[in-house]
């Protein structure tokens, strides 16, 4: 085939990614998009203009080279691709599914100036699937052992991406995590539908091939302290994600019936309460109950899709905002009007009311207007002086945000943290005020994205590799 100029390049449409019929995919738990074949990611491949300035690799947290990986792509040479991806991502198959592309690398794709920009996130998933299916994962190589010791707190993405860079370095890397199962929020937060567990699995298994030791059901701060740690490793890097749900304090949260997004989808993702009783995780059945999400970012799409998928009679989204405030990806809310979802906007609830036996019933809803802009940069809503409604249901699931947990800056009393309990650390190095000791990902931005949080592991490994070159530099 003729090489394409650019303007050929140009011309050529977006490629649409496969997935299941929403008719279909309400009905179960297999991944809604399906991904390209090959001949589609060639296609899309041969869209991109491999421009000389490369904006799209400023846009992406992680750096990785995209317009190397898509070259290899259009010429078919799948293995490589997938070599030039992970030297700077652990887990492309994963970032490839979840990352919100549209506001990264794809953003400032310069085709994104005159239609629609490279595909890049399906690309990376093409790439990343290719050759888990094909090859097995590839193991990138190791330097010579350094004989060096650092422990990563927390098994999600901050905490593999860094143990994964400094495994790479030649250090030996334990990796702490408090439930039983690695992964962290892509394991119990985000719905096998969108990320399946499997994936997340294997390639987490290909760093336990480079030599990292996983260890679970290891509470940091209870089994064992920061300080402890460091008596045992020459660094550590703490990870824990930011995994304490805030609720809205008000009147009946405490009824049966109304769920935290981190207890429903947990019980859901990690212990498979969807196919009880062959789980042992019983769950508040919604099957045929009104349910009500609270909240407009992706936790609250996922919730609110999980709920359909369990058999909810009607599902929807309450949020006091308009749909152009939402946080969550234009791709879920899309995906969400597409199954069913109801979408309630500018709309806070004020009372949950029970029945005489405790359990929810209905929510009492405030209508909203939006005012000035707050500290967000969105606009604030405003109460709608006396236009109040009652709506019946019977779950509820919180999805308004998650905090710290407490655990680890209080038994480590010394690690400065502000005033929500996020660690604090020099941005540049990841680098907390305890020598040693540094963090990243939500525990030290909030919550976030999963490539953010990648980004800043990676970041910390680079610090620490300094870090133990010349300690008494730090």
């Amino acid at each position: 085939m003729a090489e394409l100029n650019n303007k050929e390049r140009m011309r050529i449409k977006r490629h649409k990614m496969p997935k299941q019929e929403p008719e279909q995919r309400i009905k179960n738990f297999n991944e809604v998009n399906s991904g390209y074949t090959e001949e589609l990611a060639v296609a899309e491949a041969n869209r991109c203009i491999q421009c000389k300035n490369s904006p799209c690799i400023a846009g992406c947290p992680v750096s990785i080279n995209i317009p190397k990986f898509i070259k290899l792509i259009s010429e078919r040479k799948h293995k490589e691709a997938a070599a030039v991806i992970k030297i700077d991502n652990a887990l492309p198959a994963v970032c490839g599914r979840v990352c919100p592309q549209e506001e990264q690398c794809e953003k400032v794709c310069v085709l994104a100036k005159r239609g629609e920009p490279v595909a890049i996130g399906n690309l990376e998933r093409w790439a990343a699937d290719w050759e888990r299916k094909n090859i097995g994962l590839q193991i990138p190589n190791k330097k010579p052992s350094t004989g060096k010791r650092i422990a990563v707190v927390g098994a999600g993405p901050a905490g593999i991406s860094c143990a994964g860079d400094l495994a790479q370095m030649g250090h030996k890397v334990t990796v702490f995590e408090a439930l039983h199962s690695t992964g962290g929020v892509l394991i119990y937060g985000i719905p096998e539908f969108r990320l399946p567990k499997k994936i997340v699995n294997i390639e987490i298994e290909a760093l336990a091939k480079m030599g990292v030791e996983f260890i679970t059901n290891c509470v940091i701060g209870l089994t064992e302290t920061v300080d402890e740690l460091l008596e045992r490793f020459d660094a550590v890097f703490i990870g824990v994600g930011a995994g304490l749900p805030y609720f809205m304090n008000i009147p009946g949260e405490h009824l049966n019936g109304v769920y935290s997004a981190n207890e429903f989808l947990t019980r859901v993702n990690l212990m498979k309460a969807y196919t009880f009783p062959i789980a042992d995780t019983p769950m508040f059945d919604v099957k045929n109950k009104v349910v009500a999400v609270f909240g407009g970012g992706n936790t609250a799409m996922d919730a609110v899709r999980t709920s359909l998928r369990l058999g909810a009679k009607r599902a929807m989204v309450i949020y006091r905002r308009t749909e152009a405030e939402m946080p969550a990806r234009i791709e879920e809310i899309k995906h969400a009007k597409e199954e069913g979802v109801e979408f309630c906007l500018l709309a806070a609830p004020t009372e949950f009311i029970g029945n005489e036996n405790g359990w929810l019933s209905s929510a009492r809803l405030q209508k909203m207007k939006l005012g000035e802009a707050d500290s967000s940069g969105r606009r604030r809503p405003v109460p709608i002086e006396g236009d109040v409604e009652d709506i019946a249901i019977q779950t509820a699931i919180i999805a308004i945000g998650n905090g710290s947990n407490p655990i680890i800056h209080n038994t480590t009393p010394d690690l400065n943290v502000n005033k929500w309990g996020n660690i604090l650390v020099e941005k540049d190095s990841m680098k907390t005020n305890k020598k040693g000791v540094f963090a990243g990902g939500d525990i030290v931005t909030g919550g976030a994205t999963v490539i953010l949080a990648m980004g800043a592991g990676r970041t910390a490994a680079k610090s620490i590799n300094n870090y133990l070159n010349n300690p008494d530099a730090w």
